[in-house]
């Protein structure tokens, strides 16, 4: 069986950590970048702007798509900053400036009160079916403050359950173990397999 995957991204990183986590899983899969126009990501949800960049994705290029949106969801803040949190300090994308920002409107929070999650929603679009949604969760709390080298985003301030570490401080091998985005992918692969 050999399958051509495109992954909705321009970043060939991503792609290389999309192959070589369901390479495992799914032989013969091979997860190629997307090349086209960037859709409008205006939905609501991560399902919806999971399924906007799929869409995209699989009707440029006519391959089968895969696309992800994550982020992390504080409970006291309601869910917050979830579809926003590459953008909450309204720069997209500067990690630094939104765990400022998270944390200060955190500061007055008692750590008991500090509960988080990761989510990661995957979305599988095949021309001509119907789309494949799975969502992966990686609980835990928020930090008082960074600490760790590894990882990205709110990795630094991310304390897994289970764990006196935060998520930047866990080994690549820990964290894929059992991050939110492990959980999605492990969670696809069913569908991925009946591909082939």
């Amino acid at each position: 069986m050999s399958v051509r995957v495109v992954l909705a991204t321009h970043n060939r990183g991503k792609a290389q950590e999309f192959q070589e986590l369901l390479g495992r899983e799914v032989p013969g899969l091979e997860i190629v970048t997307y090349e086209g126009p960037e859709p409008v990501e205006d939905g609501t949800s991560f399902e919806e702007n999971a399924l906007i960049k799929a869409r995209a994705a699989a009707s440029h290029t006519g391959l089968p798509a895969l696309a992800d949106d994550s982020g992390i969801c504080v409970d006291v803040m309601g869910g917050a900053p979830g579809i926003f949190s590459a953008l909450w300090s309204g720069t997209h994308g500067d990690a630094q400036a939104n765990i400022r920002l998270l944390l200060a409107q955190l500061a007055d929070i008692r750590d008991e009160d500090r509960t988080a999650h990761f989510t990661a929603t995957l979305a599988l679009v095949v021309p001509g079916g119907e789309p494949t949604l799975v969502q992966g969760v990686w609980p835990g709390r928020i930090a008082r403050e960074p600490r760790g080298e590894h990882g990205h985003g709110y990795d630094p301030i991310f304390l897994p359950d289970g764990h006196d570490r935060t998520a930047a401080e866990l080994t690549l091998q820990e964290k894929n173990a059992e991050s939110h985005r492990a959980r999605a992918l492990a969670a696809i692969v069913p569908a991925l397999r009946e591909l082939g």
